[in-house]
């Protein structure tokens, strides 16, 4: 699904049936099949990275109180700067495996079918060692500026409306833990989903333009100079173009990463009250 979404957010300058046909699994015809897992090993890489990196640091902070008011409740305004925060922090970790993915999952067998500019990518090492022998490490970070405020919208929107969501349910179905979990897992999924999504556009597009002998984008100059000419060519929705399928990503992937933090977190508690509980006694000497 990530394939598909890359591919939709991607498209611009072609007629928009050339890009309904494709983002609607056309390419497998053209691909094949493991056309559709392009870019998985970059994308596990990716989320492996900016997941343990705002959800880490988010947790760190959860724990010493920084999220919750004097009453012990979740402040909202404080939980939404830390979840931007972490997320920013987790933007630029993950920002090279992103653009890899990006260019493999743009990158087309047969150019009828290609949307945007196409990257001669073999692998994802082939990729980050040619980007690094071209570019230096600089191009590994290149289009960070627009993956830092993405994620940051994207962990912001998530983390909070699940926090505070989670909360307002505890209280409706006390003593219950899957009712109140997973309508919560929920309610963040549709907020990251409508907030990520033209950040998920801009960002798809400025890492996948091409770029001349210095490195510099030859379509946008940066993610400013490419919302403008999204929104003056393409109008306002074209920022939410793709959003069904990033729904179709970005709800049960929600769903699956807050049942599976907040379940973990629990054993961790529990495993931890035990072992702190447990009363050692001192050896006896002969």
């Amino acid at each position: 699904m990530d394939f598909v979404l890359a591919g939709s957010a991607a498209s611009w300058q072609v007629p928009f049936a050339t890009h309904s046909k494709w983002s609607k699994f056309g390419c497998s015809f053209k691909d094949g099949l493991l056309a559709l897992q392009k870019g998985l090993v970059p994308f596990v890489c990716y989320q492996f990275t900016v997941n343990a990196t705002r959800l880490g640091l988010f947790q760190v902070m959860n724990d010493k109180g920084w999220t919750k008011n004097a009453a012990g409740q979740v402040h909202p305004l404080k939980t939404l700067i830390l979840a931007t925060s972490s997320g920013a922090l987790g933007g630029f970790v993950c920002s090279p495996f992103y653009l890899v993915k990006t260019h493999l999952q743009s990158k087309a067998n047969e150019i009828s079918i290609a949307v945007g500019h196409q990257h001669q990518h073999s692998g994802m090492f082939h990729a980050l060692s040619s980007i690094f022998r071209e570019q230096g490490v600089r191009g590994l970070w290149r289009g960070t500026t627009s993956n830092i405020p993405r994620i940051a919208a994207a962990s912001a929107g998530q983390l909070s409306s699940f926090e505070l969501t989670h909360e307002f349910m505890k209280s409706k179905f006390p003593g219950q833990v899957w009712v109140p979990l997973c309508c919560s897992s929920f309610v963040a999924g549709l907020f990251i989903t409508t907030l990520m999504a033209p950040f998920d556009l801009i960002a798809t597009r400025f890492f996948n333009q091409g770029t001349d002998a210095n490195g510099k984008g030859l379509f946008y100059k940066n993610v400013f100079d490419c919302a403008a000419k999204v929104r003056r060519k393409e109008g306002f929705l074209a920022f939410f173009k793709g959003w069904t399928a990033c729904y179709f990503r970005l709800g049960p992937y929600t769903m699956l990463v807050m049942v599976f933090w907040d379940r973990l977190k629990y054993q961790y508690k529990s495993f931890t009250d035990h072992n702190n509980s447990r009363v050692i006694l001192p050896k006896e000497t002969a």
